[in-house]
């Protein structure tokens, strides 16, 4: 009889230790571009080891292309899913690199260019996925937009009918769709925010939508609950994506995560495992109208 070598830590120790604390000082246009990021966001998770949880799944990721939803995305390959994801048209190109990944992985992705702010291209992207692969059982609401603004007399109504369509009227768009398919066992995720729950001198729209995120998912979940469906929330504090460049001026992105115990920001790997617990039902059955904040050491959220 052999025994199994226990996995070693070290290496996820040496990893977390080497994580970088200071971002370069960039600023991109809108929408921002992860391949053009002068210090690319890590999101493969070597040192994660899968277990099959999502075996036979179908997810669908919006935001997809790049940053904690590629992070995601792949994870959720890795654990067995097939992979649908929503993003930008200008996205195309972290896209591909997006769905390459997945593939690698043995599993399907399907790529579908769009825009959030139209009901009906959710409702859309909810039925390719579902023609596509044939079910859909986990909805990962996750795209975003945010711009820095000193303050509200900066943000004319076009920003802040733009914000609140892409953070949360896009959010109700394709939980509603996606409900029309979704079996017993299947799980809805919302990407919140620490600004959610603490607010944001700089981002009172977003930090607005944010808030909207949360209590959607307290309230779906209850609604939800004899249906057998669950519903979460991961609410990050900084993480490096490129929305932080394209939103911030190039000095203050340079600053980004430093004020957090920690004193860096977080990478979309981080972030990942707490979207395949929510998924998992084997992890996280249980679980129902949680909001989740992963804020590097912070305890005082909320």
């Amino acid at each position: 009889m052999t025994t199994r070598k226990k996995p070693t830590s070290s290496k996820a120790v040496a990893r977390a230790k080497s994580h970088p604390k200071k971002m370069p000082a960039q600023h991109q246009r809108e929408p921002g571009s992860q391949r053009d990021l002068e210090l690319q966001p890590r999101w493969r998770a070597p040192t994660y080891s899968p277990a099959g949880k999502l075996a036979g799944k179908v997810a669908l990721v919006t935001g997809g292309d790049s940053g904690i939803g590629r992070a995601v995305a792949y994870m959720f390959a890795r654990e067995g899913a097939n992979v649908a994801i929503v993003y930008r048209p200008e996205e195309e190109p972290d896209a591909v690199e997006t769905a390459r990944a997945i593939e690698e992985t043995g599993r399907r992705c399907l790529k579908m260019p769009g825009n959030v702010t139209s009901a009906a291209f959710c409702r859309r992207a909810v039925e390719r996925t579902v023609k596509a692969f044939g079910q859909l059982d986990v909805l990962v609401n996750n795209a975003a937009h945010q711009k820095d603004k000193q303050s509200i007399e900066e943000i004319d109504d076009a920003e802040f009918e733009k914000t609140f369509k892409t953070n949360i009227f896009a959010y109700f768009w394709f939980a509603k769709a996606a409900l029309e398919h979704m079996p017993e066992g299947a799980a809805i995720i919302n990407t919140g925010s620490v600004t959610g729950l603490e607010g944001s001198k700089t981002l009172i729209d977003y930090s607005a939508t944010k808030g909207a995120i949360h209590a959607f998912t307290k309230s779906l979940a209850q609604s939800l609950v004899e249906r057998k469906i669950r519903v979460n929330c991961v609410a990050p504090g900084p993480v490096w994506t490129p929305l932080n460049p394209q939103s911030k001026p190039a000095k203050e992105v340079g600053k980004f995560g430093q004020d957090t115990p920690y004193k860096r920001p977080a990478q979309p790997e981080e972030m990942a495992p707490a979207y395949v617990f929510f998924a998992s039902a084997a992890d996280s059955s249980y679980i129902t109208g949680e909001v989740l904040a992963l804020l590097g050491g912070e305890t005082t959220a909320g």
